[in-house]
């Protein structure tokens, strides 16, 4: 860990961890130091050299510039000032005089700096070429406006990790040489470097996620369903939580009126994201449109619903709810005896309940940060780049920023994961058969494990035997050789010590565990050679270990390695508020008679989606919070008004209440699981300069009775039929559910089946646009054939996230299953 070292700044002295950047520590502490091209999570680009400080007498980049003790650093000087003004000025050249048009105009950063600076003439000249605007997937790119900063290539490397853009050299008449030598050498160089560079694109990499036209800090990368739409500083920014996914990350719907004509109706521009601090997946970015607009209560549909209530056993519903919410339902539970079903939550509590009782704790003990901060991260039973990309992201932002190992265990084959860190270097990919999670955890103890229990290293050295294998050296062989001197005649020996290659067998422990997760012994090194100099670690789980038939004692086994190994373990909730609703609510296993239920199917429902017997707000009109994947009680807010009844109403006449508001309920979440006696509107909802998160509370972990007893090991196998083939429960990326489903940007190209690679599709005999039927689990479902070759190897996975399209049906619960497909 790094020690706090004393340095000054502009005269203030100040306290920081050795290594840390200047211009981190400067912006921590209050300190404006210009800089248009840095990205606070991610690594240097030295694009712009705006960050231009003087340290000690020498000039140095603050964000390239690890602190040191007795640093004396002063942010600006008069040849600062004239270096950062010709940097500006040089930006200026050529930039097209379109503000009154451009989208970032208002948020532009170009604007900002070159009114700071004071730039009111030019002093740099140079024709321009023409450079074509590009429409790239779900944004538009205009390098006419484009700086070259680097900043969307940089946060697609380091933080997204799907390097999906890159600097590409363009045509440009070279600058005059008269420049070089009258202007200032950082500026010159800056325009000389701008002057040859575009950016460009691949498409096959990109996940969609739009965090490059969040960081653009000019209008060259635009959302192409934004561009033109309106200006920024029309919007209101309504702070809230990410509603699809369990991150819930910090987001701002932007709102203004929908049109002239419709000055009273409110609409969602679009959603930004305070991109130095958290990241958004593109299901934030670009499903929000996803309201239920009611424009008035209807009394006779609350009616029925009042009697339906009253002639339910059970209440179904999904955890795309706030905690309020499942605090509603949970005292109709109390009050009436209902049967509480929400299959993902219930099995998400069994999981943590059987983590605890080895763990000691009632929760897991690592968050995303932990990940971001770790330098070896090991990733198990999640298809992360769908399942829950912020933890990607910081999965790959561990690897590349701290120059971290990664180890990522799935079935499914994931070019876009290999994209993260240097495969077979810094990062291995290890492609395992369905059912072999709880192989994996025991060779993670195995590997990583002291001390462990007894019972757990008999397992261990039952799968453990000697081996031999040929390890070639190179070493120095004596050779003895005649030489005869050609004018004497004389013979003498010479000796000579000659590199020679030799092959030698060696013994080496091997386990057995290799052949379970399909691996060989190569990765036993590769794991070493990873371990050197690693001191932070972090275990993922994912929902392949919570659905697997063997769910309890891979808790148990997970909970073992967080106790006797170094890692941190962070479970990854299944949806938004998994987590939230599994500690309110009491679930039940089977649904009775009569079901009421809430944004799923029953026999009268209460849906968010416009489709059931009494419409309900969706989670962009409510007030409310969020336990996510951090164990973070987190605020969102409505962006658009609701004119229906809400749950609350229906708690009121059920409960004979007079609670008012929905919110009213978060003082009330039970103190017993962690929650906190807090009123809604004292939460906040903020990231502060020194990154630290003021975002609601954090839920507070309890001490368990626990013990280290866990069941044997299941020797268990995936077996597939000749006539099957292995699909997977899993959803294209950037759609989570059904409410991603309905927002426009993603209804209107609708891809809701089954998807494979081209090569596995056209062994299968199929091609995209086919229609099969899919059997499995006693089930079966007709769904329409899709391309991705965005995964790779001899799986398909079949979509979850359409309500009407029952592919649920088709799994028991593990998200494997075999399936036979026929064409239609």
């Amino acid at each position: 860990m790094s020690e706090l070292i004393t340095l000054t700044i502009d005269g203030k002295e100040l306290k920081a961890k050795e290594g840390d950047s200047v211009l981190n520590i400067a912006r921590a502490n209050g300190i404006f130091i210009p800089a248009i091209c840095y990205l606070t999570r991610c690594s240097p680009t030295l694009a712009c050299r705006l960050c231009l400080v003087e340290s000690d007498g020498k000039q140095i980049y603050a964000c390239n510039s690890k602190a040191k003790d007795g640093m004396n650093i002063t942010t600006t000087t008069e040849n600062i000032e004239k270096e950062r003004r010709a940097v500006m000025e040089v930006y200026d050249v050529n930039h097209p005089l379109q503000c009154g048009v451009c989208d970032q105009s208002g948020d532009c950063e170009l604007q900002n700096y070159t009114l700071y600076q004071k730039v009111d003439s030019q002093s740099y000249a140079i024709r321009d070429v023409n450079r074509p605007r590009e429409h790239w997937g779900v944004m538009n790119y205009d390098p006419g406006l484009c700086i070259v900063c680097e900043k969307c290539v940089t946060v697609c490397k380091d933080m997204i990790g799907s390097n999906a853009l890159s600097t590409v050299k363009r045509g440009a008449e070279a600058l005059p040489g008269k420049f070089k030598a009258t202007m200032p050498k950082d500026a010159y160089a800056m325009w000389n470097k701008l002057n040859k560079s575009l950016i460009g694109f691949e498409e096959d990499k990109c996940v969609d996620c739009g965090e490059c036209i969040s960081v653009c800090p000019v209008g060259a990368l635009v959302s192409n369903d934004f561009q033109y739409k309106s200006n920024s500083w029309e919007l209101t920014k309504i702070p809230a939580a990410n509603p699809h996914s369990s991150d819930c990350a910090l987001l701002y719907y932007e709102v203004k009126h929908e049109s002239i004509v419709n000055h009273n109706v409110q609409k969602i521009y679009r959603v930004t994201n305070e991109h130095h601090y958290a990241s958004i997946n593109g299901a934030a970015r670009f499903g929000y449109d996803f309201e239920n607009r009611v424009e008035s209560q209807d009394e006779i549909a609350f009616d029925k619903a009042i009697e339906a209530f009253k002639k339910a056993d059970t209440i179904k519903f999904n955890s795309f709810i706030t905690n309020e919410e499942a605090l509603i339902l949970q005292k109709l539970k109390e009050k009436f005896a209902y049967k509480l079903v929400n299959s993902d939550a219930l099995a998400y509590k069994k999981f943590l309940e059987a983590y605890a009782s080895v763990s000691g704790k009632s929760l897991y003990s690592a968050d995303l940060k932990d990940i971001h901060n770790s330098n070896f991260v090991i990733s198990v039973g999640s298809y992360l780049k769908s399942d829950s990309p912020n933890t990607k992201y910081a999965f790959n932002n561990s690897v590349v920023m701290n120059k971290g190992a990664g180890l990522y265990f799935h079935p499914m084959g994931d070019p876009v994961m290999e994209q993260c860190g240097k495969r077979g270097k810094t990062t291995e990919f290890i492609y395992h058969k369905p059912l072999a999670e709880e192989s994996i955890l025991y060779f993670i103890l195995d590997r990583f494990g002291e001390d462990l229990p007894e019972a757990i290293q008999t397992t261990l050295n039952s799968y453990k035997e000697t081996r031999l294998k040929s390890v070639t050296e190179m070493i120095k062989e004596k050779v003895v050789s005649i030489v005869k001197d050609e004018e004497s005649g004389e013979e003498k020996e010479v000796t000579k010590m000659v590199p020679k290659k030799v092959t030698k067998e060696v013994e080496y422990e091997y386990t057995r565990l290799l052949d379970e997760i399909n691996a060989d012994a190569t990765l036993l090194e590769t794991i070493e050679a990873m371990k050197d100099k690693k001191d932070s670690y972090t275990l993922i789980l994912g929902e392949d270990l919570i659905t697997h038939p063997n769910s309890q004692n891979l808790a148990k086994l997970a909970a073992i390695v967080e106790k006797y190994t170094q890692f941190k373990v962070v479970t990854i909730p299944t949806s938004t508020n998994t987590l939230g609703v599994s500690l309110i609510c009491d679930l039940d296993e089977e649904e009775g008679s009569y079901c009421v239920g809430y944004n799923v199917k029953a026999d009268f429902q209460l849906s968010a989606l416009g489709d059931g017997d009494l419409d309900m707000p969706a989670l962009n009109q409510q007030e409310g919070t969020f336990t996510n994947i951090d164990k973070r009680v987190v605020p969102t807010n409505a962006a658009l008004p609701y004119k229906g009844y809400v749950l609350n109403d229906i708690a009121n006449s059920l409960l004979g209440t007079e609670v008012e508001h929905t919110i009213s309920y978060t003082k009330s979440l039970p103190v017993d699981k962690g929650f906190q006696a807090v009123e809604f509107d004292s939460l906040t909802n903020y990231f502060a300069n020194d990154w630290s998160e003021n975002r609601g509370y954090i839920l507070n972990t309890f001490d368990v009775e626990a013990s280290d007893e866990i069941a044997q090991k299941q020797n268990v196998s995936f077996e597939v039929a000749s006539s099957e083939i292995t699909i997977y429960k899993a959803n294209p990326i950037n759609q989570f559910n059904e409410f991603t489903a309905i927002a426009h940007e993603f209804k209107d190209n609708l891809e809701s089946g089954m998807f494979a690679n081209e090569a596995f599709l056209e062994e299968l005999e199929l091609s995209a646009g086919d229609k099969v039927l899919l059997s499995a689990n006693g089930t079966e479902v007709e769904v329409s054939v899709y391309t991705d070759n965005q995964v790779s190897g001899k799986i398909a996975y079949v979509s979850s996230f359409e309500k009407e399209l029952n592919t649920k049906a088709l799994f028991s619960g593990y998200r494997f299953t075999s399936a036979n497909v026929k064409k239609v």
